[in-house]
C-alpha cells in the first residue's frame, strides 16, 4: 500500500488557506501531507510565500496527518535554527514529522547576501549541515568549523526520536548520493524511466528508506482549463537544472517563460479532466516502487481538486490507513 498525501504549496496559496485546505485533504482520504519552504515564489503570477515552519505548527495541531517540509539548511537557515525547529515540532507531535534536505534554490537563498556556491559547493556545505542537526538531535553540543560555523550548540528540547532526514534529489546521481546519509528520498516527477533511474541508484546504493514523489499535477472538469491554470502557474518550473537552482527572482523566472507554449506544460505536470487517467498515473508512480507520493495541484483553488481526489481518485488506489 502506498501513502497519498496532500501537498500545500506556499508559493501560491495563501497560508490561512493552505490550512483550510490540509484540514479538507484529511477530511477527504489523504493519509499525510508536506509543503514547500520557499522565500519567494517561482512567478509573480502565483504571488505568495508564507513561512512554512509557522504554518506547520498550525496544520499539525489542526489534523493528525504526518506531516513533511523539503528546506535547504546552510545560507537562509543555520543548521542549528533549522535542528532546533525540527525538534520543537517532533517534540510536540511525535512520530508525525520529516524534513527533506536539500542544496537549495538561488530564488531563496541569494537573500542573505552571500555568494551563491557552485553545486559541489553546495552539496559538501550540505553534508556539513545535515551531521551538524543529527548531533544536535541526538543531544550533543556541536562546534564546527568549515562551510557552516556552529559554536557551542545544543539543543535543550528533543523530542524522544529525531525526525527522519530526507534526501531531496532529481538525478541518479544525487540520489546515489543521499543513499550515503539520508533516512529516506524524495524526487519530483519526471519521464517513468529517469524516475525509474532515480529510484534504482537509491536503493543500489543502499538506500532503505522510504522513497517519496512529489507529483505536480492540473486537475479541472475542463480540459481546457486545466491547461490554462498548469501554464498559468507552473511554466516558470519547465526549466531543467541547473537553471532553477541558480536563477534569483521571480521576475527572471517569469521572463524565462515568455515563451513556454501550454502544449509545454505536459512535459512537467500532468494534466487532465479525467480523474481515471489520474488514477492510473498515480498507479504507474506506486508500481514504480514509491512509499509515498504526494499531489501537488498547481492551480491556486485546492478544493475542487481535493473533493473529486477524495471520492474518484484515491478509492481507486491502495492507499494506507493512518
Amino acid at each position: 500500500m502506498t501513502v497519498y498525501g496532500f501537498h500545500a504549496s506556499h508559493e501560491q496559496v495563501p497560508p490561512a488557506d493552505l490550512l483550510t485546505a490540509v484540514v479538507r485533504a484529511e477530511e477527504a482520504g489523504f493519509t499525510a501531507a508536506m509543503c514547500s519552504d520557499h522565500f519567494s515564489p517561482w512567478s509573480q503570477r502565483q504571488g505568495e510565500s508564507g513561512f512554512a515552519w509557522s504554518w506547520l505548527g498550525a496544520a499539525m495541531q489542526a489534523t493528525a496527518l504526518p506531516f513533511g517540509v523539503v528546506t535547504a539548511p546552510g545560507q537562509r537557515y543555520h543548521p542549528a535554527i533549522i535542528a532546533q525547529a525540527m525538534a520543537t515540532l517532533a517534540s510536540m507531535f511525535p512520530d508525525r514529522f520529516w524534513a527533506a534536505l536539500g542544496s537549495g534554490e538561488a530564488a531563496n537563498e541569494h537573500i542573505t547576501g552571500q555568494r551563491w556556491p557552485r553545486k559541489a559547493l553546495r552539496n559538501q556545505r550540505l553534508a556539513e549541515c545535515v551531521g551538524v542537526m543529527r548531533s544536535l538531535l541526538d543531544g550533543e553540543e556541536v562546534s564546527h568549523d568549515g562551510l557552516v560555523t556552529v559554536d557551542r550548540a545544543r539543543l535543550w528540547t528533543r523530542p524522544r526520536t529525531p525526525p527522519p532526514l530526507i534526501g531531496a534529489a532529481v538525478s541518479p546521481e544525487t540520489a546515489g548520493w543521499c543513499a550515503g546519509w539520508a533516512d529516506g528520498l524524495i524526487t519530483v516527477n519526471s519521464p517513468i524511466e529517469q524516475l525509474r533511474q532515480v529510484v534504482a541508484a537509491y536503493r543500489d546504493s543502499g538506500g532503505a528508506g522510504p522513497a517519496c514523489l512529489q507529483v505536480h499535477l492540473s486537475y479541472h472538469p475542463d480540459a481546457d482549463e486545466a491547461l490554462r491554470l498548469a501554464h498559468d502557474q507552473w511554466r516558470s518550473n519547465l526549466f531543467a537544472p541547473p537553471f532553477p537552482w541558480d536563477v534569483e527572482t521571480p521576475e527572471l523566472f517569469d521572463q524565462a517563460s515568455e515563451r513556454v507554449l501550454p502544449a509545454e506544460m505536459h512535459e512537467v505536470v500532468r494534466i487532465s479532466a479525467e480523474p481515471q487517467q489520474h488514477a492510473a498515473w498515480l498507479q504507474e508512480y506506486a508500481d514504480l516502487g514509491f512509499d509515498e507520493i504526494y499531489l501537488h495541484h498547481v492551480g491556486k483553488e485546492q478544493s475542487e481538486f481535493i473533493d473529486v481526489f477524495g471520492a474518484k481518485v484515491l478509492p481507486q488506489l491502495e492507499v494506507t490507513s493512518r
